[in-house]
């Protein structure tokens, strides 16, 4: 341990991060041993890191002095840290339903209609007519790694589960394979790409271009790509995960749509669209934020004014709520035409997967309420505190901190947005970078995904809609990413070595 480290210690309590032990081990007795449900264990876990904390954003000091502040810089009087632990822990709570509650409610709904409507199986016997059954995996892989590029990787999974179920009812077989597919070809570039707000973070933190970023990340993410494909298959192999009931239709109904003739499918155009239009409508807004900056670009809508009015329309339809609202309604359309159903049946159809699309919203904001309260406990700070001073490469140094504040709190993106904050004054010091600043931004983004374990809601999402356990999900969806995160490092320290092409200090 440095010198550095021990007088940063000295100035910075570490007590969070004995919070964090200790949150992280009541949380996981709680779930496997007392077999408690997931819900109340993180909202408990929440509760007790606020409890713990020494000190809580709004909350009177712990040991009161005469001089203590009894009003926050806002004008408001400062809480009992008891209650605003409780308090907290319910802001942040809905903090992340607000973010998650909608896109999960029109997913469940989206994939009860592909299902009921035969969609994802038409899109499956045109995948497999094309691909060959044995590159089927593949075939989602790639497709994943491309559509997932513009879209959070909650939403992409929540889009694409219903064609690995439908494909694995169409094969018979290697459920588990298709899903660890789809999410090896969508976390990767939820960390490594803008407009994903981690990703775009950094590069506004470390002063990089938007361009070169986004080449680096889609580029050096093919290492950990390939890798976690063969990842995939090995897990699949060493572990026979049956396909459970999930929001939507039931198993039994499922295998009756598979067993229809294909002439009793909806067509391949209508099949794919309620899955595809909303990826090309947040994909275009996307593309649309990316090119305003750019005159030529402005230019081709007429200038300023006009290209203002489009952007405003595109900004609303290509929102991630919308969009799925609009992919919403036109995979009722296509189970209305399909069925000859009206929207009193739809509806009734729709009642039971929202009923338990409602306990998955539960558990997965129970966990970004979990991840907050540990920030606001004070645990990245302590980890900037622990790791200022120590004698590492900088690539390395970027990656641990990255991966120690993902595991604390379980988002990526405020791994990634600390972890650029924090390195940038420390990488523009001295005599500048031996390499190019981007091995930073990706060193970062692979620590960013590292360790998923029950406080990131991507956790829940794949577990509940994979219809995983959380033994089970732990298992191979924590393993894939670690091993993804470990081997995308390892490319960027490599390929630091044998292209540098230094370019000092990033920009001011």
């Amino acid at each position: 341990m440095s010198i550095g480290l021990l007088a940063a210690a000295s100035e910075v309590s570490l007590w969070p991060l004995a919070v964090l032990v200790i949150s992280v081990g009541f949380v996981v007795v709680l779930i496997s041993v007392v077999r408690a449900h997931a819900f109340l264990a993180l909202i408990l876990a929440a509760i007790l890191a606020g409890l713990m904390a020494e000190q809580l954003p709004g909350a009177k000091a712990r040991v009161p002095k005469p001089d203590s502040p009894v009003v926050a810089p806002d004008g408001k009087a400062l809480r009992n840290h008891w209650v605003q632990a409780v308090e907290l822990t319910s802001i942040e709570f809905g903090r992340t339903a607000g973010g998650i509650a909608i896109v999960i409610g029109l997913a469940t709904i989206i994939s009860m209609c592909l299902m009921e409507s035969g969609a994802a199986d038409k899109v499956v016997r045109r995948f497999i007519a094309f691909f060959g059954e044995k590159n089927a995996g593949v075939a989602l892989l790639l497709s994943t790694y491309v559509l997932s590029v513009p879209i959070f990787f909650d939403t992409m999974f929540m889009l694409m589960v219903p064609l690995a179920r439908a494909l694995r009812l169409r094969t018979g077989k290697d459920y588990l394979l298709y899903v660890m597919a789809v999410c090896c070809g969508g976390v990767i570039t939820h960390s490594m790409t803008v407009p994903h707000p981690g990703p775009l973070a950094m590069v506004e933190n470390l002063k990089l271009d938007v361009g070169v970023s986004i080449l680096a990340g889609i580029a050096v993410g093919l290492f950990p790509l390939a890798v976690g494909w063969f990842v995939c298959k090995w897990l699949n192999a060493r572990m026979d995960v049956p396909m459970r009931e999930t929001p939507g239709t039931t198993l039994a109904e499922l295998r009756s749509i598979v067993d229809k003739p294909e002439s009793e499918l909806p067509s391949f155009f209508w099949s794919i669209t309620p899955v595809i239009l909303p990826i090309f409508l947040i994909s275009l807004s996307s593309f649309m934020v990316i090119g305003k900056g750019n005159d030529a670009f402005v230019k081709l809508f007429g200038g300023k004014e006009s290209f203002a009015a489009t952007f405003a329309a595109v900004e609303f339809i290509g929102n991630k709520n919308v969009a799925l609202l609009i992919g919403t309604l036109v995979s009722m359309f296509v189970l209305a035409r399909q069925k000859g159903y009206n929207v009193a049946k739809i509806c009734e159809l729709i009642g039971p997967p929202l009923e338990t699309s409602g306990t998955i919203i539960l558990i997965t904001a129970a966990g970004g309420a979990f991840g907050l309260m540990l920030r606001n406990a004070g645990v990245g700070e302590a980890i900037q505190a622990a790791a200022k001073g120590h004698a590492l490469n900088m690539i390395w140094l970027s990656y641990l901190v990255a991966v120690v504040i993902r595991v604390a709190q379980g988002s990526a993106t405020v791994a990634m947005l600390t972890t650029s904050a924090m390195m940038y004054p420390i990488i523009t010091g001295g005599a500048g970078l031996p390499y190019d600043p981007i091995y930073i931004f990706l060193a970062i983004g692979f620590g960013g995904f590292a360790l998923s374990w029950m406080n990131d809601s991507g956790f829940w999402v794949v577990s509940k809609l994979g219809g995983l356990t959380e033994g089970e999900t732990l298992k191979t969806w924590s393993v894939l990413l670690t091993v993804n995160s470990v081997v995308g490092v390892l490319a960027t320290w490599l390929l630091s070595l044998v292209f540098p092409f230094p370019m000092g200090k990033p920009g001011p």
